[in-house]
């Protein structure tokens, strides 16, 4: 399993990396810590370089970023709410998730756009309220961008070191990155069963 997953992210190439990053911030695929994981294995195995790795996951995360910002800065409350009336389900969030996270975002500063690219569940979620407030788009991009650099280097850098374990365990490894990736899956699967609209 993890040979496969190694090797057709090493197919894609930086171009893979750079979408399957903006990908990942729009529909959960594959998480960025697999991606980039599996990006600082190529690095050990001498298939990648690591600043050009950098480049490339760091500007697809992103782009990613910037369509959840450019949704919000566009439509406003008023589009976006009947799109998330009509389409949350598939999305698994309610209405009044974003309000949430616009009144987080309000009451935290633009600050949280750097801070929260370090949260699992979070980094992509504060995209859309940053657009709501009509955040000046170069600092969104600035504090993204170097948030998201900083991320990627510590999954690149973890996956470096983490190369000659995976080389000796490696049937171990394969199920242990095949689980993360199916479990993703799973729990995408259950919100979508799950959800419920949001009550008045």
């Amino acid at each position: 399993m993890d040979h496969l997953i190694i090797e057709t992210i090493a197919r894609g190439g930086y171009w893979g990396i750079a979408l399957l990053m903006a990908l990942e911030n729009l529909f959960p695929p594959i998480p960025s810590e697999v991606i980039m994981g599996v990006g600082g294995i190529l690095v050990a195995r001498g298939s990648m370089e690591f600043w050009p790795l950098m480049l490339a996951g760091t500007v697809g995360s992103t782009l990613g970023n910037y369509a959840w910002y450019w949704v919000g800065d566009r439509w406003g409350y008023r589009r976006l709410e009947p799109f998330i009336e009509r389409r949350g389900r598939w999305l698994t969030l309610n209405f009044s998730d974003i309000e949430k996270a616009a009144r987080f975002f309000q009451s935290h500063g633009q600050w949280v756009v750097f801070a929260l690219r370090f949260s699992p569940f979070l980094r992509t979620m504060v995209s859309l309220p940053a657009g709501l407030a009509h955040m000046k788009l170069w600092r969104f991009l600035l504090f993204t961008f170097v948030g998201a650099g900083l991320w990627n280097a510590l999954l690149v850098e973890g996956g470096r070191r983490l190369a000659p374990l995976i080389a000796r365990y490696e049937t171990t490894a394969g199920w242990v990155i095949g689980a993360m990736v199916v479990l993703l899956l799973a729990y995408y699967a259950y919100r979508v069963v799950t959800w419920t609209p949001r009550e008045d």
